[in-house]
This record gives C-alpha cells, structure tokens and sequence, in this order.
C-alpha cells in the first residue's frame, strides 16, 4: 500500500485518463437508458467509465472494498477497512443533453474517517483533489478555504425538486441567500462551494454523490451534515447540506 501522497498523486494521474477516455466516447453514439426515471438516466459511458476507474483502484489498493453507482464494485455493508465510493458519471441527464457541467467523483475513507477525494469537472478541466493529511489542491496547486460567509452574503446551490416542492425550507433559504443556483450535478455544485462560488449546497443524495466532497469540504473547514444536523451515514441516502459554519448555523435555525 502506497502511502496517502504517493496515492494521492496516483489517483489524480487515474482521474486524467479518466477524462481522456470520457472526451474520446462524447463524439460517438451514446447508449442511453433510463434507471428508475425518465430523469434518472445511465449511458454506456458511465457503465465503461466505472469499469476503468474500479481496476485502476483495485490496482493501487488490492485490499479495498469499492461502492460503485453503477454496481461494478462490491456489496459494501461496513466502513471499516479502506472503502473507495465511486461516481463515474455525476450529473448524466446534463451529460447526454448539454454535454457539459458533469463530473466523476472518487471518495476514499479509512475505518470510516475521510481521507481522499477527487471531484473533476470534465469539460471546465478543474481537479479538485487531496484531504486532510495532504491538502487540497485545484490542478496541483493548493486551494485556499472558502470566506467563511453567512447564508445571507453568498449564492446557494439549490436542488430542484427540493426548491420547487419546498422541501426543508427550501425556498426560504434561497431567499435569505443571494439567489439560488441550480446545475444538475452535487459534483459540480459540491466544487462551487469548495471554491467559494457558493456558501452551500443542499440535495437528496446518494453516498457516491458526496463521498468526495465531503472529503474536501471537511479539508477546507466546510461542514457536512444531514440537513438536520445530524452526521451523515456513508452508507445511506439523505437530505446532505455541504456549507460554510455560519450559513450551516442559519439554515439549520430555519429547516
């Protein structure tokens, strides 16, 4: 096992190929299927892209378990140990229609505690990448910690349905912020907030749409919790609220 730098710079290598091989198949004919909805959808690009970025992990960590959103890694059922949760894909419906603003996600935790992640916006060519051990860095070059601004100084990344259905005060929070944001992507948006675009981000998410970013958010003095405060399980679903300090203490106050 390689030590966290030396893993840490063998991974951002992994995640450049990764990308070399996305911007090769954008030109050809997607194969595009849809999952559980019309809106959830998962093209042949993310199926091949999985299957690279699991060999080129179980290459460098033989004795890992990877939780792959496609399914290519393992039944992964504990945090202990060295867990890979992988997004090869993140933001499809963006991907198949615009061709743009999606990105690939690799989070890796140790006995449960966040010690890497990589969140690459494919066509912006931005890596966001490290953790607490090794810093954080955007294309190689370290990333200062956002202004720790309040929600009511900051844009907020909101999640559609959340903002249309009101859920969790959704609206009121926007509101109080200087405007919400919405891209289709908890990759992209998860990164607006790391490079202080945005004080916060709030979604329904799966663990391969924040495992990296709460890596790096924590990294940077962000916090991640559930929506109610709560820590967030690695393992489950939820409502997942990436944000400064202070915006995190006033949506708190309000959801």
């Amino acid at each position: 096992m390689k030590d966290l730098e030396q893993l840490n710079q063998a991974m951002q290598a992994v995640m450049q190929a990764a990308r070399a091989q996305v911007l090769a198949k954008m030109g050809s004919q997607l194969t595009v299927a849809e999952k559980t909805s019309r809106r959830d959808l998962v093209t042949n690009v993310d199926h091949s892209n999985e299957d690279f970025l699991v060999h080129e992990i179980r290459s460098l960590d033989p004795a890992a378990h990877i939780l792959a959103e496609e399914g290519t890694g393992d039944q992964v059922a504990s945090m202990q140990g060295h867990v890979w949760i992988v997004d090869p894909i993140d933001g499809t419906m963006n991907f198949v229609h615009q061709r743009n603003h999606f990105a690939m996600m690799v989070g890796l935790y140790i006995d449960g505690e966040p010690t890497l992640g990589y969140i690459y916006d494919v066509m912006a060519e931005k890596l966001y990448a490290g953790g607490p051990q090794v810093g954080v860095t955007l294309n190689g070059k370290p990333l200062k910690a956002p202004a720790d601004l309040d929600l009511s100084e900051g844009l907020f990344g909101a999640s559609s349905p959340l903002l249309i259905n009101d859920r969790f005060h959704m609206q009121q929070i926007t509101t109080i912020s200087l405007g919400p944001r919405i891209m289709g992507s908890a990759g992209i948006q998860i990164s607006q907030v790391l490079a202080g675009e945005l004080v916060g981000y709030l979604s329904y998410l799966r663990p391969w749409d924040f495992a990296a970013g709460r890596v790096l958010a924590e990294s940077l003095g962000l916090v991640v919790s559930q929506v109610d405060g709560r820590p967030v399980d690695m393992l489950s679903s939820g409502a997942v609220l990436i944000a400064t300090k202070r915006a995190q203490s006033t949506i708190l106050a309000i959801s």
